[in-house]
């Protein structure tokens, strides 16, 4: 049985980070010349993470299955960035950051990671400062900030709508010096496609070259994986194609428990579907919803006529719409937190109101920021964010309102981690958006840029060293052990597996297939019933994907669709156990929403009794039910109530 051990410091909730500081081990500056550490993944988290280690001294090898680590997702943020520096004045602090993400995340988080995230929140900004990053300035030259979902204070830093990109622009230059330093041996187009452990520890990883073909082997004393969430099991949501749950779940299978899958974001702001070619969705940032104002009819009639194209948004007196968000919860109004926005509009649209020709759309109206600011004041704030709508949906969004529609995003679930950031596989770590340590069961706004930047600057170099101070001693890994050639002969197996079975239907359909029974069953809404039958129909799409799948090209060669099989059959695995997960929890807490565990006025209910706990999922072998471990939640600091926003 697998005990999981958290390593949450003793001693108040303010001075845990610090004093645990105190009484972690150190590797000395020769000493971690000595030391080689793998990390997966360039985005924030990794970038952020390499560029430090490599500073420190350690020996660095970075990886990224992109043509360049500057491709990560990161680089699609577009809101900004949470930092408690209280520049507006405005009553915000250390404990407020730390409140209100704990309370964003329906108290299914850590008190101890929430804290530690929140008191190095200030740092971030420093740093990147440092380093250039360009954010948004006020007339006197102090920097901006502007208002988040599910908080009542101003406290994200921005760079327009692209304030991920100019951070991950920030670490890519750090890394690229380091890299010139001989620091970094950088591994562009390299996929992880297994973990190796020996006597019980990681060191090293399998990949495969995705020009050449060609299986490789890679060892260091620990390995790190900051390889972003597990959007794509649904097909449709608005993480890049690319991005895949592969390293992650290969951590799984070698031993390291998944933590909460079913936690997945819906964000309220996405641009609609529109057609069944589509391969992904586009993301309008949450910080729209601080001068956008959220709407449909009050008359089901005038929605018809949306509908069917007789009229058009501005055709409908003030006095006809409803701002439902605001009505609903006149406390934070347009900016309630994610799950809470996204519910309600799928409460409205499946009432009828919806205001496009599917009826899955709502209007996110600048109308009335425009009349009071005026059009240059919005165009300064956002003004890439609607010349990328207008391309999209070829609608000016100055003349008329947005339409917008819930969508996949982020996933707070990931790897189980202790405070150290270490999974239960002794030399693993996860950071980012791969671990599950702070979001809860709902991340707020604006918030992974921080978890990210955190993870990689302020935490694991100081966490990773009470680990590798006793590996001082330990030897190069060498590649020719026995379990580096078992693993590259299973990853070998497993690829050309997937490229004889010589079927006739593509990667696509398949995920395709697997993103229509999680959207369905797994999606906004869920219940005892659908979740049961959505297990049974992804055993069925795997069964019918190892037996008809066809993938064309060459095996020894660049094949995009072989890498999509293997990233898909990963897919197929993990999406099962989401509904599992989904079908244990039979409470509704942020993202997870079970309709059998609803509030009178159809709110999420938790069930703080039976269900304050991470469910972290133990894999225990092919076609076998996974096993639940629990680690129990205890908030000293925060008392339980259901979450209002009204």
């Amino acid at each position: 049985m697998t005990v999981l051990n958290s390593k949450i410091p003793a001693g108040p909730l303010a001075e845990k980070w610090s004093q645990h500081k105190a009484a972690i081990k150190v590797v000395s500056p020769s000493n971690k010349r000595k030391l080689d550490v793998i990390i997966v993944g360039t985005g924030l988290a990794g970038g952020s993470a390499a560029a430090s280690m490599a500073e420190m001294g350690y020996n660095v090898k970075a990886f990224c299955y992109q043509d360049s680590g500057r491709r990560a997702h990161s680089i699609a943020a577009q809101g900004g960035i949470n930092a408690a520096k209280n520049y507006q004045n405005d009553n915000d602090s250390v404990f407020r950051l730390f409140y209100d993400t704990i309370k964003g995340g329906d108290y299914r988080a850590r008190e101890a990671n929430v804290h530690r995230l929140a008191e190095v929140s200030g740092d971030i900004i420093d740093q990147c400062v440092a380093q250039g990053v360009p954010f948004a300035r006020e007339y006197g030259g102090t920097l901006s900030n502007r208002s988040f979902g599910g908080v009542l204070v101003s406290r994200t830093f921005y760079a327009r709508g692209q304030t991920g990109q100019q951070l991950l622009l920030g670490c890519y230059a750090s890394m690229n010096r380091m890299i010139g330093q001989g620091q970094i041996e950088m591994h562009e187009r390299n996929e992880l496609l297994d973990i190796v452990i020996i006597d019980g520890k990681a060191r090293g990883i399998i990949t495969r070259n995705l020009v050449t073909g060609e299986i490789e082997r890679h060892s260091a004393h620990a390995v790190v994986l900051a390889t972003g969430g597990y959007s794509n099991v649904f097909f449709l949501s608005t993480n890049a194609m690319g991005c895949n749950a592969g390293a992650a779940w290969q951590a799984y299978k070698n031993g390291a428990c998944f933590a909460n899958p079913c936690y997945v974001q819906i964000h309220p702001t996405c641009i609609p579907i529109h057609g069944e070619q589509q391969s992904k969705l586009t993301l309008m940032s949450e910080s729209l919803r601080n001068d956008g104002r959220v709407w449909t009819p009050k008359k089901k009639e005038d929605a018809v006529k949306l509908q069917k194209g007789q009229i058009t948004a501005n055709d409908i007196p003030e006095e006809d719409r409803d701002f439902y968000l605001e009505r609903r919860y006149p406390s934070y109004g347009n900016l309630v937190p994610r799950d809470v926005a996204s519910r309600a509009a799928k409460e409205r649209c499946d009432a009828g109101f919806g205001v496009n020709e599917t009826g899955k759309a709502v209007y996110l109206d600048f109308k009335y920021s425009i009349e009071r600011l005026g059009k240059d004041v919005i165009e300064a704030r956002y003004g890439n964010l609607f010349q990328m709508y207008e391309k999209i949906t070829a609608a000016n969004p100055y003349e008329l309102p947005m339409q917008i529609y819930p969508a996949i995003h982020y996933t707070m679930g990931g790897l189980w981690v202790d405070y150290n950031l270490m999974t239960n596989v002794p030399g693993l770590y996860a950071i980012g958006e791969a671990n599950f340590s702070d979001h809860g069961a709902n991340r707020l706004g604006a918030s992974a840029l921080m978890q990210g930047l955190a993870d990689g600057y302020f935490v694991l170099p100081y966490t990773i060293g009470d680990y590798l101070a006793d590996e001082i001693q330990v030897p190069r890994i060498d590649i020719n052990h026995a379990e580096f050639v078992k693993k590259e002969k299973a990853v070998s197996d497993r690829m050309t597996r997937l490229f004889n079975i010589k079927g006739s239907k593509t990667v696509d359909s398949f995920h395709k297939r697997l993103g229509h029974v999680m959207w369905e069953y797994v999606g906004m809404a869920r219940n005892e019933e659908g979740l049961k039958l959505a297990i049974k129909e992804i055993k069925e799409i795997r069964e019918d994907f190892y037996k008809d799948l066809r993938i064309p090209g060459d095996y020894d060669a660049m094949n995009i669709e072989l890498e999509k099989a293997g990233r898909v059959a990963d897919f197929l695995e993990l999406g099962e156990l989401l509904a599992y997960d989904a079908l244990d929890r039979k409470e509704s807490c942020g993202g997870h929403y079970r309709e059998e565990s609803t509030t009178e006025e159809g709110e999420a209910k938790r069930d703080d009794e039976n269900f304050a706990y991470v469910s972290a999922w133990e894999y225990q072998g092919e076609g076998k039910t996974p096993k639940l471990n629990k680690e129990e939640l205890v908030f000293e600091n925060v008392k339980l109530t259901q979450r209002s926003y009204k």
